[in-house]
């Protein structure tokens, strides 16, 4: 909605074969190809067995893919629509391989990961998301422009313990490890039940607390992995926000090439 009222030709492509009620009307559906539904049925398949399958398939006919952009265009914009399970971009190759395929066919992409902003409220969360950012940036190997979405919502599930340009810029992630150590040994009062006192629920005190410190060592990995490997940063956009969709836009435009073009 937000391109087509900037003036550009837009077309989009669902590639979420498990998705049958789409909010838009789509230029091409790969469930016209294969659908989860048809794969777990003939196949024996468990849902997330069929749509590695369905992606497979894809991937094996992507002359099918091929057709649907040559017909939307040289000139349209197209969005690409990707299913949300998040190991088809951290553990399968099957998503890489269908768009190398298609730069290698001459198509400019680029990736556009969204992640909830909320998760910035729990220290935790975060640092899942910076890791599986990275994850995907390294084995997707394409431009990917990352973005924290529903901004407005930022502070729903409680105040942000940094200003928002800390969890944009990712400089310094081990700021976290405090908020994490604060939560994985709060007050004995505050995690106290009946069990928990007596000589006898000692050992039970000392294993939340080993696990706890090794939790605590595994996430300063973490923060040293990711701010080593220096990749990992976000935009901020709030779909009702046109300041915030025009800046995404822009470093959309720059990752994928848009902007170098004539069409622009």
């Amino acid at each position: 909605q937000y391109l087509e009222a900037a003036g550009r030709s837009v077309s989009v492509v669902n590639l979420d074969p498990a998705n049958d009620l789409l909010p838009y009307e789509p230029a091409a559906d790969i469930r016209e190809l294969v659908s989860v539904e048809g794969a777990a049925s003939a196949c024996g398949l468990g849902p997330n067995g069929a749509l590695v399958y369905c992606l497979e398939y894809l991937e094996a006919n992507l002359d099918w893919l091929e057709g649907a952009l040559s017909r939307a265009g040289s000139a349209s914009y197209v969005l690409l629509d990707l299913p949300g399970q998040v190991e088809l971009y951290t553990h399968y190759p099957v998503v890489r391989n269908v768009l190398q395929g298609l730069q290698r066919r001459g198509h400019r992409l680029c990736c556009v990961h969204l992640v909830d902003a909320h998760h910035c409220s729990d220290a935790e969360k975060f640092l899942s998301v910076l890791l599986v950012t990275l994850s995907t940036m390294v084995q997707l190997e394409m431009p990917q422009v990352n973005l924290l979405s529903k901004l407005d919502l930022v502070e729903a599930y409680g105040p942000l313990p940094f200003n928002l340009d800390f969890y944009t810029d990712v400089l310094e992630p081990a700021r976290l490890l405090p908020h994490l150590q604060a939560a994985a040994y709060p007050p004995p009062a505050a995690t106290a039940g009946p069990a928990d006192s007596g000589e006898a629920a000692a050992p039970r005190r000392r294993g939340l607390e080993g696990f706890a410190a090794r939790h605590l060592k595994l996430s300063a990995a973490i923060c040293e992995l990711v701010e080593d490997f220096g990749l990992v940063g976000f935009g901020a956009v709030a779909v009702d926000d046109s300041e915030t969709m025009a800046r995404a836009l822009r470093s959309i435009d720059k990752a994928n090439g848009y902007c170098f073009g004539a069409t622009e």
